[in-house]
């Protein structure tokens, strides 16, 4: 596979704060890559980096076969990027949007006459072409800048959470167009806050306190966890969580609608054990959720800090 997205040692520090510490990531081209995390993780500062929006402290990142730091306006030229507030003109309307980015991309005449109306087929938009932008519904602003991002057929396609909030239906019609997006050649690197999103991509990056803590795909980071995932049945949950979370074994704990997800190191305890100790419970063994490996992974991060304090 060919490397579109290459980074080494990346790091950025803001005074005394490490936003990105030493990344090494690697992103096939034709993918679609998620990095998740919760605010504050880093994952915005990584996507600037990757577009040289902002400067590395060191380390490098090479992104379409150039270096960013070195040899920006090749990688402007490559890439597309959409962030959380695109720069719609609100007074604008759709086909006005488009044609202002197109100006902006200066995206000759011919390219533009065949790909506009192709945009606004895939996105379902050519009915709110004379729209203003400023009166379209958050979806279907996500939808025109895309399509605007697009104009000028990048290669790698850097989308700083894109449906954060937008509704549950324009979601999933959005990540009907990026897969679409991909089938026409286009990499993806899309940072989310959603889990269920995340089961999307390709490969997911886990990023916690600037570190990848976790990056395979789906499958196999819910698979490969060294814990064992168990759901348990028990009558007062947060008395449960704080009794179990204490108990030899045990290295994570959180709640998950009406019942626990807890993950045991076996080697440790078992569920017998934990019951016996605990008095009560039902404990079923499941394969665990993303959200489950993300929470239990972060916790795991934390230990070492934790047991310094």
């Amino acid at each position: 596979m060919e490397a579109i997205i290459q980074t080494s040692g990346l790091t950025r520090k803001f005074d005394t704060l490490v936003a990105v510490d030493h990344l090494d990531l690697t992103v096939y081209r034709g993918e679609i890559f998620g990095l998740v995390g919760p605010d504050g993780a880093g994952k915005t500062t990584t996507l600037r980096l990757m577009c040289g929006l902002m400067h590395p402290t060191s380390g490098t990142a090479v992104v379409a076969g150039h270096n960013v730091d070195r040899d920006l306006d090749a990688v402007k030229d490559r890439i597309g990027y959409m962030a959380q507030r695109f720069g719609l003109y609100t007074d604008l309307t759709v086909d006005e949007n488009m044609e202002f980015y197109a100006e902006l991309f200066a995206v000759p005449d011919e390219q533009r006459d065949a790909l506009m109306p192709k945009l606004l087929h895939m996105t379902r938009m050519a009915p709110f072409r004379k729209r203003p932008a400023g009166k379209l519904s958050g979806g279907m602003k996500q939808k025109l800048a895309l399509m605007c991002t697009l104009l000028h057929r990048p290669e790698v396609l850097f989308l700083d959470e894109p449906t954060n909030g937008v509704d549950p239906v324009s979601r999933r019609e959005f990540w009907a167009i990026l897969y679409q997006v991909v089938k026409d050649g286009v990499t993806v690197f899309v940072t989310t806050a959603y889990l269920d999103e995340a089961e999307r991509c390709n490969r997911v990056g886990l990023m916690h306190r600037g570190k990848m803590i976790r990056c395979d795909n789906p499958e196999t980071l819910r698979n490969s966890f060294a814990e064992d995932c168990y759901e348990v049945e028990i009558d007062d949950l947060r008395m449960g969580r704080e009794r179990l979370q204490s108990m030899g074994g045990v290295t994570s704990v959180h709640p998950f609608g009406s019942t626990l997800h807890l993950f045991l190191d076996p080697k440790m305890t078992s569920p017998d054990k934990l019951r016996a100790e605990y008095g009560s419970g039902e404990f079923h063994r499941i394969v665990p959720s993303l959200e489950d490996v993300f929470i239990a992974a972060m916790r795991k991060a934390d230990l070492p800090l934790e047991a310094g304090k």
